[in-house]
């Protein structure tokens, strides 16, 4: 029997506090480490309350058809082919406005009544006419009865007849004055400026009291239908060659950036601007209902052939040297660096030849934050 000596208990017992108090600097040591620490170079994993969750922003990347050009500036414009801008074809004084701005009106809506003496003149043109083409055509009776019982020569009823030919042009001429605008001759000087289409007021220059001119330069309303819009383009010189009648195009504006809109390329002018060297090009666009006149846009004409690329922002992108590189989330809050080939790189976006599967989910918005923390943590 083996009889260990004081000293010897003391010494075992001070290595086995060691090696405890060792053991738990390492299991410390290690719960104070982030999670990625253990993984691959490239990965980086997150907690559920990290705070660089705020700064991302990750979304599933698209394909889209292959642009041919640079976005293009240009503007959301009314279609023409759907758009009104009335005028009133006779003088007189605004009495009441029957439209607002925003108001759906139907075709022969009216939008103002005013008070016109050209409209009363009009009227009066008509009757006096009509009483003196009926005057003449009495006297031409009357001059055909005495010639059948010999009183007067043929002559005479000759004359007749010609001054009733022309009374009757000058009724008829009177009449189609009146059709014109559209008054009956029981109307008063009171005129009612009509919608001549359906659709919705737009713009509006006309108060109650204010003078109206058949000649005024802008028009008292402008009615359109705003289901269609047209996008229209100051096209450079240079980029001609690059767009046709009937091309796709893609459109986005600043109050939906995430959002691309269709369109197509409907008319080319036939001259060159002598002064901007510019071409103007008018698009048909699919609003959605969203998309609003006067609005700025940026519009990318399209390949027309069937071949699609990933389209990224380049804030999506990290370049390192000759090398450009994403983020992709595998998995909710798991992140890995993966190395990208561009195919072209424009000023907002770049388009992606390998590297990246249409709906891989990408950080598109805090991508450097990512890179600064796998940095750090390597």
């Amino acid at each position: 029997m083996r009889i260990t000596s004081p000293s010897g208990q003391c010494l075992v017992g001070l290595l086995a506090v060691l090696l405890a108090a060792l053991l738990f600097c390492n299991l410390a040591n290690a719960a104070g480490k982030p999670a990625n620490s253990a993984r691959d170079a490239n990965e980086i994993v997150l907690t559920a309350g990290s705070p660089q969750l705020t700064s991302l922003k990750v979304e599933p990347v698209t394909e889209i058809p292959v642009p041919v050009t640079e976005p293009l500036n240009g503007k959301i414009v009314f279609d023409e082919n759907r758009t009104a801008r009335i005028f009133s074809p006779v003088a007189g004084r605004a009495l009441t406005i029957k439209a607002q701005v925003g108001d759906s009106v139907k075709v022969g809506q009216t939008l103002l009544l005013m008070d016109s003496p050209d409209v009363g003149g009009a009227v009066a043109d008509v009757r006096k006419a009509q009483a003196d083409m009926q005057l003449k055509q009495q006297a031409l009776e009357r001059s055909r009865m005495l010639v059948d019982h010999g009183v007067l020569a043929k002559k005479e009823v000759e004359v007749a007849q010609a001054d009733w030919a022309t009374s009757r042009a000058e009724s008829e001429r009177a009449g189609a004055r009146l059709k014109n605008l559209g008054v009956s001759t029981a109307a008063n000087d009171n005129y009612a400026v009509r919608s001549p289409i359906a659709g919705v007021v737009v713009d509006r220059k006309i108060n109650p009291g204010s003078e109206v001119r058949p000649d005024t330069a802008d028009p008292l309303f402008i009615v359109t239908d705003p289901g269609y819009l047209w996008a229209s383009i100051d096209l450079p010189e240079r980029e001609l060659s690059r767009i046709s009648q009937g091309q796709k195009l893609s459109v986005q504006v600043d109050a939906y950036p995430d959002e691309v809109f269709s369109g197509e390329v409907k008319t080319i002018g036939v001259m060159v601007d002598p002064t901007t060297r510019r071409i103007p090009v008018r698009c048909v666009v699919e609003s959605n209902g969203k998309l609003k006149p006067e609005m700025y846009a940026r519009i990318t004409p399209l390949d027309n052939s069937q071949h699609r690329v990933i389209r990224l922002p380049n804030s999506a992108l990290i370049t390192e040297g000759l090398y450009s590189y994403v983020f992709v989330e595998e998995r909710p809050l798991h992140f890995k660096k993966r190395k990208v080939t561009l195919d072209l790189q424009r000023r907002e976006y770049a388009t992606v030849k390998e590297g990246l599967k249409a709906g891989e989910r990408v950080v598109v918005g805090g991508a450097i934050l990512l890179n600064s923390d796998l940095s750090v943590s390597k």
